[in-house]
């Protein structure tokens, strides 16, 4: 299966209403942060279909003239394969998973990282926050967890606001794992930043962290509230109690 055939797909379910809506969901107007992008009108559960019938039928070089799309949607379901080839991997690596083609083609472990590879020397094509967020904790998360993070501060100190995001909700495979330090030491890190899509990023990270341990996000809050962007704290303190997001909104 080559590039153009998962592009025809892409285009035989593609609503003309539902692009309108996504230019400007997705904020694609001049100055914006999505200015220039291209959509279809394919929505995320038909993209996710047409990974489960094409993921056992493309290789590694075509998902990656995939990603290189003019079309979001496209580069979505790149994104997504790529997902679903690293998770059906780690699976297989410890005998849970069937034998896929991709899952034969190469080792586990030589797969992973050409998948990482692929993900990370592309990052100019994973520009907007769902194409982030669908998959940096799959991909970048799930292999950097037992290995160097170091990556995770290049990215976050890097001029990329894309590269930027990806290292913050990255930390989101260490949450989930009970590992917060990382994501507690890339807050600090934004605690300047203007942009509200870091803001909420990081936020929210810090939320997911909270919902693990309270009072270790308590004691960061209260330390840094004063300093924090205000979209930044609200995000990160929206499963406190009403009565105390209220003191911590008045700094």
């Amino acid at each position: 299966m080559k590039r153009d055939d998962i592009i025809e797909r892409l285009k035989g379910v593609a609503s003309a209403e539902k692009r309108e809506v996504q230019l400007r969901f997705f904020k694609t107007g001049e100055g914006e942060y999505g200015y220039g992008d291209n959509f279809l009108g394919v929505m995320v559960p038909q993209v996710r279909l047409i990974v489960k019938e094409c993921v056992n039928h493309i290789d590694l070089t075509e998902i990656e003239n995939l990603l290189h799309s003019e079309y979001h949607e496209a580069r979505l379901t790149a994104l997504l394969l790529l997902v679903k080839m690293y998770e059906d991997s780690m699976k297989f690596s410890i005998g849970r998973g069937k034998p896929r083609p991709y899952t034969l083609s190469y080792s586990p472990e030589c797969l992973r990282e050409k998948i990482f590879n692929i993900y990370i020397s592309n990052t100019d094509y994973i520009n907007n926050w769902d194409l982030v967020d669908l998959s940096a904790p799959n991909i970048v998360g799930n292999h950097l967890y037992n290995g160097g993070c170091s990556l995770l501060y290049e990215f976050a100190k890097s001029n990329h606001l894309w590269k930027q995001r990806i290292a913050v909700v990255s930390t989101l495979t260490f949450i989930r794992k009970g590992e917060f330090t990382h994501t507690y030491a890339l807050a600090k890190l934004f605690m300047d930043t203007r942009h509200d899509l870091m803001q909420k990023a990081v936020g929210w990270m810090l939320r997911e962290a909270g919902k693990r341990d309270a009072n270790q996000l308590r004691n960061f809050l209260n330390e840094y509230k004063s300093i924090m962007p205000r979209t930044m704290l609200r995000y990160a303190i929206e499963k406190f109690s009403p009565e105390e997001r209220k003191e911590f909104m008045k700094r």
